[in-house]
């Protein structure tokens, strides 16, 4: 049995869009946390913004509170994350990704953005999907299931453009571990663009600037 469609909240810059981004937010919040973003990054040409809103389940380390969250965390000291869930969440993604497709969108024309566990599903999925992709940013986050990347990357997608960045102060997802994801991608030959800056689990005006800057890069 398939998952429900996500449920979305749209953004178009311009009539007839050239282009598409999917941004998938973090742990707790929802589809509306990024999109005055839309509207904040100007680029040359019309783009269609998708915020999806991920399910609602219980949360171990957050004592089994029901929230959005794109998979389940289990461990708070090394925030284990539940493979089956992060894979349900890859499908759900697909989804999007062929809605796009079926719209007119090629994949080279998509990017795949993610904050936090979204940023996680954005790496988890792009780099598996079939299809070369415009991009995939990935904003404090790591690489998930990562034991099982080197045998499932997509060869479509060996030379996608990888924009990663995060807080040196991030006490959610230390740097560290998202450090380690970056070396791991450039041991598996990706040329991962990687950005920090000097704050929490958040983003900044620099950080955003930067991510309209690779976005105009990725979608010229």
């Amino acid at each position: 049995m398939s998952a429900a469609p996500l449920e979305t909240i749209e953004i178009e810059t311009a009539p007839d869009p050239q282009a598409s981004v999917i941004w998938l937010h973090g742990l707790g919040a929802d589809g509306g946390d990024f999109a005055p973003l839309a509207d904040e990054i100007k680029l040359p040409i019309g783009v269609r913004y998708i915020f999806p809103h991920a399910p609602t389940m219980p949360v171990t380390i957050n004592g089994g509170y029901v929230m959005r969250a794109w998979y389940d965390i289990s461990d708070a000291a090394i925030r284990r994350e539940d493979e089956a869930g992060v894979r349900a969440s890859q499908k759900s993604v697909e989804a999007l990704l062929a809605r796009e497709k079926a719209r007119g969108i090629t994949a080279s024309r998509i990017v795949l953005a993610g904050f936090s566990q979204g940023g996680a599903i954005a790496l988890h999925t792009g780099l598996r999907h079939s299809e070369r992709l415009a991009g995939i940013m990935a904003l404090s986050t790591y690489v998930p299931v990562a034991d099982a990347l080197a045998a499932e990357v997509s060869p479509a997608n060996r030379d996608v453009p990888i924009f990663m960045a995060h807080g040196t102060h991030d006490p959610m997802i230390r740097v560290a571990r998202a450090i380690a994801s970056h070396d791991l991608l450039q041991q598996l030959g990706y040329a991962p663009e990687w950005r920090e800056y000097r704050m929490e689990h958040s983003v900044c005006p620099q950080e955003i600037a930067d991510i309209a800057n690779w976005l105009r890069r990725v979608l010229a």
